[in-house]
């Protein structure tokens, strides 16, 4: 149940992504690669909120029973997002994510029906269109990760009335990002491609590691970054 991508390895699972991938991209999958193994107790010493604040506010919106949903997480990571959904009692869950160490450790969760190794930005998503009921992207649009060009792809593979959840930091260091998101965000809705449902800030996301992510004049040391979720509804087929 988790796919291999041409290019990786069979038998330990890595890999340096598409073949169309730069030198830039590798080193940044062969990074993550090795993170992987740490990542889960790493981000909870950082106090790191994003999984639940977005599972909380896309399942609030959600309708019909949580085992009815069929649910993409894209740029999965470790599983952490879901293990809130299933907490909550979702269970077909579907991941993808552009590095094999971090498929692996997910795998290792077991909360995932189909796992797939994907380099969104460099290539499509595995999925026909419509596929899913919601769609989440949690941690992974920020400058020099997911780009903004690859948002159409997550709103190809949403159902109709289906949704959308998408976080992205709000720290001094990541504005120009943020506002590049906001843009094409905007621009799909006035297409009429999905309405929004929520812009939510959030004040604590994660304890800063550096003076560059946080407001000037305040110091790093057990400061909070800030981050936003949204929530777009994919518009119905007339």
């Amino acid at each position: 149940w988790l796919r291999r991508a041409v290019g990786t390895c069979p038998r330990c699972g890595r890999g340096s992504g598409p073949p169309t991938a730069s030198p830039d991209l590798a080193r940044k999958l062969q990074f993550y690669d090795g993170w992987a193994p740490d990542y889960d107790q790493d981000v909870a010493a950082l106090q790191y909120r994003a999984p639940r604040l977005a599972v909380n506010c896309l399942t609030q919106a959600l309708p019909g029973p949580p085992h009815a949903a069929l649910i993409l997480d894209v740029a999965c990571g470790t599983g952490l997002v879901a293990a809130e959904l299933q907490a909550r009692g979702f269970l077909q869950l579907h991941g993808v994510d552009g590095s094999p160490g971090m498929l692996e450790q997910a795998q290792a969760r077991r909360l995932y029906q189909h796992l797939s190794l994907c380099t969104l930005g460099q290539e499509p998503l595995p999925n026909p269109e419509g596929t899913f009921d919601a769609v989440l992207m949690v941690g992974a649009l920020s400058d020099g990760q997911v780009p903004c060009s690859a948002i159409p792809e997550l709103l190809r593979v949403t159902k109709p009335g289906g949704l959308v959840c998408l976080t992205t930091r709000t720290n001094p260091s990541n504005l120009r990002y943020k506002e590049a998101l906001e843009a094409t965000l905007d621009r799909l809705e006035q297409a009429g491609a999905w309405e929004r449902l929520v812009a939510q800030p959030v004040d604590c996301w994660e304890l800063a590691t550096s003076a560059l992510e946080v407001a000037p004049g305040t110091s790093a040391k057990d400061a909070f970054i800030s981050g936003i979720i949204y929530l777009y509804r994919k518009q119905k087929s007339p």
